[in-house]
């Protein structure tokens, strides 16, 4: 017998469910687990432990808060905390699933964007978690409107990369997105310009004066913007060097871009 599906409301499901978990960020790790127990303002929905565990130390302060806070414990065998930490060698059988209420699809940034000019900055093949965590600190402390990751091509979130944004990465705005070269397309579609940054840009960023929303593009820390996501830019950018200078180091641009409004 042929089964009939209602697409709009699959679809529907399938955006609900996913902005569940794009909302949802597991960190794995005795000490960071437990530092994000302990503050309160950050919402935790679910312990995970491994049964191998001993209640003792680290691990029973880290039930303790989870107990108090009212938090759910769930117990796993280690392949199975494995493979929701995605980092078994490094997890010592702890993960957490926390709530982070600013991070969001891209389709439901553009059902409802900023109502002035915006800025956002967009990655592209970012691998170095210490990077992307200073990247992540630079743009929540700025009055940029937030950071563009796609699925693929970037580093995983993991304790260096929170270490390195000093916590901010729970607060900060994280759009997320299937593919940068389509989210890039759907942005401009909206009005927005998409500037890919480069040592070789045509433009400099001092002269440039957006009168429109504004995405700034950055690269991989070698090879730069990648030849599909360099084609979706209407605008390619270089930053003015000095004293034989070629380039800056990836979280360095970032701030720049980040704080750019401010000047």
């Amino acid at each position: 017998m042929t089964q009939y599906y209602n697409a709009p409301a699959q679809r529907g499901e399938y955006l609900e469910r996913k902005r569940f978990f794009d909302k949802m960020l597991t960190i794995y790790g005795r000490k960071p687990v437990l530092e994000a127990l302990e503050d309160h303002n950050l919402p935790c929905y679910r312990l995970h432990l491994a049964e191998s565990n001993q209640t003792v130390g680290i691990i029973a302060q880290i039930m303790k808060l989870a107990e108090v806070r009212g938090v759910e414990i769930k117990f796993h065998s280690r392949q199975a905390l494995s493979r929701i930490s995605r980092n078994g060698k490094q997890d010592q059988g702890v993960a957490a699933d926390l709530a982070c209420p600013n991070h969001l699809l891209l389709e439901d940034f553009l059902a409802n964007p900023p109502a002035d000019n915006y800025s956002l900055i967009a990655l592209d093949g970012i691998t170095n978690p210490q990077n992307l965590g200073m990247i992540i600190r630079s743009v929540t402390a700025s009055p940029c409107h937030g950071l563009l990751l796609p699925a693929q091509g970037i580093a995983a979130i993991s304790p260096l990369v929170i270490k390195a944004s000093a916590g901010t990465l729970f607060k900060s705005r994280l759009i997320h997105c299937d593919n940068l070269a389509e989210a890039l397309e759907a942005l401009k579609q909206r009005g927005a310009t998409c500037c890919a940054l480069s040592s070789h840009g045509e433009n400099t960023l001092t002269d440039f004066r957006p009168q429109t929303p504004v995405v700034y593009v950055l690269g991989n820390e070698t090879e730069g913007v990648s030849k599909t996501v360099n084609n979706c830019c209407t605008t390619h950018l270089r930053i003015p060097m000095h004293n034989g200078v070629e380039s800056l180091n990836v979280a360095v641009t970032a701030a720049l871009l980040a704080f750019r409004e401010f000047y």
